[in-house]
This record gives structure tokens, sequence and C-alpha cells, in this order.
């Protein structure tokens, strides 16, 4: 594995996963704070306030209706955008990206939710395309599950429908015209009309448009190219099977990649395989591509994951443990060795990627 590859033609981005005490299923055994802090307001800062101070790009936020989906010890959760909004006035630099389902959820609602997240953030937000499809997930809005041919038709649809709703507003609708007493140029407000398979739209939104624009939408890689995704999520099961996978997102039509990789460091004079194996103790740790070892190696498989990808989210083994060691160590050394920059005060998560902000629709359609 080489120590100094060619670097990406554009900067790369490095995300965390924040969720719960960390992506091992065991990790809340090994938390530093009492069970009852997990869901509190405090959590939520200290550890968006973590990821933003060591200069990661964005954090996500994953979410469910149901208690521990994956095994993980949860006992309950703070709705994923809830936690980002509550996220957005203590951090300054970082991308908020929560995990918003599209199976069970109102696309109207989703949109307006994401639009004010995207204001909040001042253009850090982004949508992170949950398609959980679990009978759970169906009967908690007192519904069935959804036929699986019907999930990636349903979260083309929900996308598409939300960024017309975006769009819904032209950039200059708001006018606050004192003298005629006018907030709104009702000529630069637009109908929607999305009518889908299941579902249909009128709008306009009720939330002015975003800042970026829209706002950036990351959806796992097998959605594509069904759902229009301005990042895909590329996973594999081993770090040496993530190059062609993310050749076959970018085939897919994905504009960006961002690829899975859980991490696992030697930390507190502890080796990371003998941290794995007391983790592992309680409950084995499936899952896909996954690092566990010393900080200079990570540098080393982060700087060849950066060659080929746009970018890298890491799932920490245990987040109180993991995430410092992120912080101190990996993080300045790919910095030291020119492999990352951190985020540009004031810049928007679009502008992270090296992604325009696009123009509005309805507003190029009214042009011609």
């Amino acid at each position: 594995m080489p120590a100094s590859p060619t670097p990406s033609k554009r900067p790369a981005v490095l995300g965390i996963e924040l969720d719960g005490d960390g992506a091992h299923p065991a990790a809340w055994r090994f938390a530093a704070h009492g069970p009852g802090t997990l869901l509190s307001g405090s959590r939520i800062r200290e550890t968006v306030q973590a990821a933003d101070i060591a200069g990661f790009h964005l954090a996500t936020f994953r979410d469910s209706r149901t208690t521990d989906t994956a095994g993980a010890g949860i006992a309950g959760r703070i709705d994923a955008v809830q936690r980002a909004a509550f996220a957005a006035p203590v951090t300054r630099s970082l991308g908020l990206v929560p995990e918003a389902g599209v199976l069970y959820t109102e696309p109207f609602h989703v949109a307006t939710q994401l639009a004010s997240l995207d204001y909040a953030s001042h253009g850090r937000a982004g949508w992170l395309v949950s398609t959980e499809n679990s009978g759970q997930e169906a009967r908690s809005v007192g519904r069935g599950i959804l036929p699986e041919a019907d999930v990636q038709p349903e979260a083309a649809d929900v996308v598409e429908s939300s960024r017309r709703l975006w769009d819904s507003w032209e950039d200059d609708a708001v006018i606050r015209d004192a003298a005629t007493g006018r907030y709104l140029d009702a000529d630069k407000l637009h109908y929607a009309d999305f009518e889908g398979s299941r579902f249909a739209v009128k709008g306009p939104s009720i939330i002015p448009r975003p800042l970026q624009g829209q706002v950036p939408v990351f959806a796992a890689a097998a959605l594509l190219p069904a759902v229009e995704a301005d990042v895909a999520l590329v996973s594999a099961a081993t770090p040496e099977g993530l190059a062609a996978a993310v050749a076959a997102a970018r085939n897919a039509g994905a504009p960006r990649t961002l690829v899975e990789l859980d991490v696992l460091l030697d930390a507190r004079g502890r080796r990371a395989s003998d941290r794995l194996a007391d983790l592992d103790a309680h409950q084995p740790w499936a899952g896909g591509a996954r690092y566990v070892g010393g900080a200079a190696g990570m540098v080393e498989l982060l700087a060849v994951l950066f060659r080929d990808s746009d970018g890298v989210r890491l799932s920490p083994a245990v987040l109180d443990t993991d995430l410092p060691e992120l912080a101190a160590v990996v993080l300045p050394e790919l910095r030291r060795a020119g492999l990352l920059a951190a985020p540009a005060p004031g810049s928007t998560l679009r502008e992270s990627f090296g992604l325009p902000r696009p123009a509005n629709r309805y507003a190029a359609a009214a042009a011609l």
C-alpha cells in the first residue's frame, strides 16, 4: 500500500457517523458516559463539536422509527433531523447529514424539514436517503410493508418531488417590499405538480429555496441510477473491494462518491485487535469494509481510498474511544501529508464536495 499515492482530483472529504455509542453492537458497554446521557443535548453537543473541531467535513446521523434495529443496545432515538438541527448552531463548519426515510414519511414534510435545516446551518445540510423497509417500521405508522420491487421507485419519487419543492420558490421570491406591503413576489412561486406512482405533491413549499439551492442528496450506490443522488455511498466487504465499487457507482452516474469504512484503532495503550476481541466477546461485529490497527496504517489506507474516491465516511467502533484518536492523530497526520484540508469557514456542504449550486428549474424554464 503506497504511502504517497497520487492526490485526488479534488480535495478529499472526510465524514463520520455519530449515531449512538459507535458502530460495534457492543459499543455501549465501553462508552465513557452514563446510559442516561446518550439521548441528552449535552451528549449530542459533545460529539458534534468534537467532530467539528477535529476538521471533519460532515457528520451523519442514523435514524429509525424502531429501536435496537442494529442490535446496538439503543433503547430509544431522537429523530435524526432534530439532532442535526440541534447541532447546527453549536458547530461552525461541519456538514450535517441526517438520515430521513422515504418509504413511510410524507415527502412534503421531508423536503421542508431539510430546507429548514439548511437555513439553520447556513448551508451545511445534507440528506442521507433511508429506505428502511422492515415490518416494524411499517407498523409504526399503521401501514403494511412495501413490496421490495416498489422500494427503489418510491425512493426515486420522493427525492424528485423534494427537488421540485426546493425549486418551487425562486431565489429572489422573497422581496420584503415595505412600500407595497408585499413579502413575496407571487410570480416567483411555482407548483411542483409532481405525480408519482403512489402519491402526488402539488406544492409550492412553505419554506424558501434552500441556501444551497438543492440540499445535497446522499444515497446508497445500490439506489442508482433510479435515485438522483449528488453523492453515492459506496460499500464493500473489504477495503480492497472499494475501488471496484466506486467505479461501478460512477458508471451508474454518481457525481461524487463517499466510501464506507468501519474503524477501530489502537488507543489508550491497547492494541486494536485486543479491543476488538473484548467487544466481540459480547457480540460479534458483522459489517463491511473495516480497518483495525494503528493510526499510521489508517493514514495509509485513507490515502489510497482518497485516490480512488471523493472521500470516506468513517464509522468508529466505539465513539468515545476512536473519535478522540482520529481527532488527535489521524486527521492531523492527513493534513501534514497534504491529503486532507479542513473545511473552509463559511463554506457550504456542496462546496466541500465541489458541487455547483444548481439553477432553479422553474426560473430557467421561464427564461426560455
